[in-house]
């Protein structure tokens, strides 16, 4: 296990090395730079440009380079913490992301949790009770879950949080902690508009896990070694436990290499339309702006997080279904 861990890890950099390399190739790819739409928005609202200060700028950030030499400046600086500056908001990527990235961690966390806690029993009641009105009637949910657009029942969560328990859901916050240090207060108002974003997120993960979860365990409890396990004795819960849920979780596992690059993109729409401080939007609009350390330094986190997710759910996967082994070879 050891081996094969240090083994992956190792290929982990050529992998991060090559996508570095794609995802600057695609910030590139777009005409112009950001200080061109700087100059554009300016002349757009009427104002004046000064063509030395842009002249400036553009020597002072290195945009006077060839292509490849910012490229290995920009990999130089990420692999020592420097992850560049932020033209649009004039301030080092670090501190642009600042608090969003732990709020956007903290709300998919707790979206995550919401998901598990809710598909994981309905899931396992669906397929232990199959064809059955409460089978139809979850099921029913379920589809409706996965039909509705999140951004839609954003709207709809807003509309009833105002009216019906006099939240304003226009952030995570009141606007009064905005630039405001964490204080009790300001945690007790987090908590107060949380569960808006967390349910309109949660609700097309849920809707999706409980039918993977339904459809694995009864492909699970169809076979032979299940009715062993009763003919033997084994009571009913523990032999659901024990073998086709355990079993069952194998798709699961494997989506730990998405789960975690969504713990920092986050719902992107969601957060536009609720105007969470997430750094859903805050990508976004690097990309607009090409602001480019911004965005490449978010694709790049992306990409690392789902390289760390693909090897954890590999191991995970060894560990959790004795059928799966990490060495290739024929087993007797």
């Amino acid at each position: 296990m050891l081996s094969y861990i240090i083994k992956r890890s190792l290929y982990m950099i050529p992998t991060l090395i090559l996508i570095s390399m794609l995802v600057f190739t695609l910030i590139e790819l777009p005409p112009g730079d950001y200080f061109e739409s700087y100059v554009a928005q300016l002349l757009a609202s009427g104002e004046t440009v000064d063509p030395q200060k842009i002249e400036f700028l553009r020597r002072e950030y290195g945009f006077d380079l060839p292509p490849y030499q910012r490229y290995f400046k920009w990999v130089i600086g990420m692999v020592q913490g420097d992850f560049g500056y932020s033209f649009e908001y004039q301030l080092p990527v670090r501190e642009v992301v600042g608090d969003r990235l732990w709020f956007t961690i903290f709300i998919t966390f707790c979206t995550i949790i919401f998901t598990w806690l809710i598909a994981f029993p309905i899931g396992i009641y669906s397929a232990t009770h199959q064809y059955s009105w409460g089978d139809y009637g979850l099921t029913f949910i379920g589809l409706l879950g996965l039909a509705t657009p999140n951004f839609l029942l954003a709207l709809v969560m807003m509309y009833f949080a105002k009216e019906y328990f006099g939240t304003s859901i226009g952030g995570l916050y009141d606007p009064e902690f905005i630039d405001q240090p964490m204080s009790w207060a300001k945690a007790m108002s987090i908590l107060e508009h949380l569960w808006i974003p967390v349910i309109v997120i949660g609700t097309s993960g849920t809707a999706g896990m409980i039918r993977r979860v339904r459809a694995n365990l009864l492909d699970e409890l169809r076979k032979p070694y299940v009715t062993t396990a009763r003919a033997k004795g084994m009571p009913e819960f523990r032999a659901l436990m024990k073998y086709p849920f355990r079993m069952s979780l194998n798709f699961f596992i494997a989506d730990i290499g998405s789960i975690l690059p969504s713990v920092i993109s986050g719902a992107e729409i969601v957060a536009i339309v609720l105007s969470l401080q997430t750094t859903g939007p805050l990508l976004i609009s690097a990309l607009q702006s090409q602001d480019m350390y911004l965005a490449g330094s978010f694709l790049m986190l992306l990409a690392f997080l789902t390289v760390i997710g693909v090897l954890i759910s590999d191991i995970a996967l060894a560990i959790l279904d004795p059928r799966i082994r990490l060495a290739g070879g024929v087993s007797r």
